[in-house]
């Protein structure tokens, strides 16, 4: 039994086949649509501002930083351009009033979001100060971020990959192949 998607695409579990009948994983078809995309991954971590509790997929955490290293870039930039730059003893640095204002808005964000990325691989947000150890905590906070989900549901909630639907309900329709 498979689900018929519009454009005569078949969806099952394993992925999404096309009209010629290969397999695609789910992220590279536009039919096998998640339901955040790509920008609504940094989106959800700005509607949940404040959130410290609950779990966040390793995708949201990535796709946040990815977002967030591209808008710190964008302001540096226009910072150069429109002559917003600090000057500290007479020189310049590469940096100004947008990007410390852009820094500042998405601090809390990024704070929550590390705490629920410790969260989903079963570690306490309190585990975010190890990152004051000098290099290795750091280090170590990296392979955190890295680590897969802990499977199944842990004390700070269920594991929001089986949580997620791929499809929403009514672009589904029931046929037998």
């Amino acid at each position: 039994m498979f689900n018929r998607i519009g454009n005569n695409c078949l969806y099952s579990k394993d992925g999404v086949w096309n009209h010629l009948n290969r397999a695609y994983p789910k992220s590279q078809t536009s039919r096998g649509k998640l339901n955040l995309k790509i920008m609504n991954w940094y989106l959800n971590v700005l509607r949940n501002y404040a959130v410290f509790n609950g779990r966040a997929r390793r995708a949201e955490y990535w796709m946040f930083t990815l977002f967030h290293i591209i808008f710190l870039v964008v302001a540096a930039v226009l910072d150069n351009v429109l002559g917003l730059t600090f000057e500290v003893a007479g020189q310049s640095l590469p940096y100004g009033y947008l990007y410390v204002a852009y820094s500042l808005a998405v601090i809390i964000p990024g704070l929550a979001l590390m705490v629920r990325r410790l969260h989903d691989v079963g570690k306490s947000g309190w585990f975010f100060f190890i990152a004051l150890i000098p290099f290795i905590g750091a280090i170590w906070l990296l392979v955190l971020a890295c680590k897969d989900s802990q499977p199944g549901e842990n004390e700070y909630g269920a594991n929001p990959k089986e949580e997620e639907t791929y499809l929403p309900e009514e672009e589904v329709v029931q046929s037998e192949i």
